[in-house]
């Protein structure tokens, strides 16, 4: 960039790769499996038995469908952040582009994003080990979290192993069921009645359910894939971020097709669509109908490395984004120092401090109030991506006026993919008043919202300061 050029970057008041302060501890094999993992969560593992059975073969193409505008949203967070890698990326751009407030409620929605999937998570990590222990809930969701917050304490470097360990163990288990099941549908081995890739079609057709409720699925399939942003929080801490964020992003295609639609592929051609059900996970099934001796245990430790999976990634980046908040004072000031190991300790502490009270409801009410917390999930990352698009938009407009520099990493079809994306995701929305869980979510989303237009005069020390008299 030429020096006039950063004459006209904008004074954000945002914190840039060079002063930031955190150490470059994540190395490009750990952001390329930090990228596989979060596409990979509970939500294929678990979710997709209740997805197979709403939506039959038909889930197949949801999950094409938003993948193409899940990969059009990273392209976009690509380009953004090819122009200016920064930590606190979806805040920072939102601050950047459309204002003060659309980075406050951008940064805070995120946090909330995390600390609820985490709260979830934690508890779900609780009931997978009663598989094998007779220990409450609230006693395994309250180390899991301990253990995480210790380990992100420490150093990013820790967190970053441990993230590859977790998606390691995760691809490990979808792959092998790939290889198994391609195997039962070669050979005929195991004990599934009827493999063949004609299971696809030739019960009910590949819209059996009728075309709307495989629409309806699409809520479903969305949320599998949170997570897949989560590179775009470690540009701060990851080496030569430019060029290793830009291959995670661009092997993305790949792993969706192979992880997500691969595997779906497989599971609904080695037995009918109609032996899953919501409540048990499809892999368990395909391994049990195949023959291999302890599915149900070996999917249940996949589905306890994916909860703790979740719950490392949500300490880590709600710490950040913390950080990210008070350095553009809209969160307390104590919140943006860095320990002696270049970690945000004091973010990671609130937060892990906040998600105790997922611990608490688990001892409490678990089944009815956590409908409630993982819906701020539900209509938080529907607004972060948004808001991505969005910036994405803006910075196109200001790059074709010759205010900004152009990245040399763009979006495809642009502003066309970025626009047909928008509108993938307010179809989703759309989609959310046609069931009870999609519209208790919306009202938990306007909850939120009127919390965050609350918190924004008392939790923005900037605005304080225009807003107090005598400072105009």
């Amino acid at each position: 960039m030429t020096a006039s050029e950063r004459q006209q970057l904008p004074d954000t008041g945002a914190a840039t790769t060079q002063d930031e302060g955190y150490s470059r501890g994540l190395s490009p094999r750990t952001i390329q499996m930090i990228a596989i993992g979060g596409a990979i969560g509970t939500g294929l593992f678990y979710g997709a038995g209740g997805a197979i059975e709403k939506a039959g073969p038909a889930l197949i193409l949801c999950y094409l469908a938003a993948g193409l505008a899940i990969f059009v949203i990273m392209r976009a967070l690509g380009e953004l952040l090819t122009y200016r890698p920064v930590t606190g990326s979806f805040a920072e751009y939102a601050n950047e582009f459309l204002g003060r407030f659309a980075g406050f409620a951008t940064g805070w929605t995120y946090w909330a994003v995390w600390v609820a999937t985490c709260m979830a998570e934690i508890t779900v990590a609780g009931k997978y080990v009663q598989y094998w222990f007779d220990i409450p809930q609230w006693v395994t969701a309250l180390v899991v979290l301990g253990i995480m917050f210790i380990a992100n304490l420490v150093s990013v470097r820790l967190f970053g192993e441990g993230e590859f360990w977790f998606s390691a163990i995760k691809v490990t288990a979808i792959l092998a069921m790939i290889v198994i099941g391609l195997g039962v549908l070669i050979f005929h081995f195991g004990h599934a009645a009827n493999p063949t890739v004609t299971n696809l079609w030739n019960d009910g057709g590949v819209f059996p359910n009728g075309v709307g409720q495989a629409m309806l699925a699409l809520q479903i399939v969305v949320f599998a894939y949170v997570g897949v942003e989560l590179v775009g929080v470690t540009a701060g801490e990851a080496r030569d971020p430019k060029r290793t964020l830009r291959k995670a992003i661009n092997t993305l295609p790949f792993r969706i097709g192979l992880f997500y639609v691969g595997a779906l592929i497989v599971i609904m051609s080695v037995s009918s669509w109609r032996t899953f059900h919501a409540g048990r996970s499809p892999f368990v099934e395909v391994f049990e109908q195949i023959g291999i001796p302890g599915a149900a245990g070996i999917i249940n430790f996949v589905l306890l490395t994916a909860a703790l999976s979740s719950c490392n990634s949500g300490i880590y980046s709600t710490g950040r984004m913390l950080r990210s908040l008070s350095q553009r004072e809209e969160a307390p000031a104590g919140l943006g120092s860095l320990s002696n190991r270049s970690v945000p300790a004091a973010g990671i502490a609130v937060s892990a401090a906040v998600m105790v009270i997922g611990v608490a409801v688990n001892y409490f009410s678990p089944d009815k109030a956590f409908g409630y917390i993982t819906s701020v999930s539900t209509m938080g990352i529907i607004f972060v991506w948004g808001m991505i698009l969005v910036c994405h938009l803006l910075y196109r407009l200001r790059v074709s006026r010759g205010t900004l520099p152009a990245s040399d990493y763009r979006l495809p079809g642009a502003p066309y993919t970025t626009a047909l994306a928008l509108a993938f995701l307010a179809l989703v929305v759309v989609l959310l008043f046609f069931t009870e869980d999609g519209r208790s979510a919306l009202v938990v989303g306007v909850v939120w919202g009127i919390l965050v237009c609350a918190g924004y005069p008392l939790l923005s020390r900037k605005h304080t300061k225009t807003a107090a008299p005598g400072t105009r």
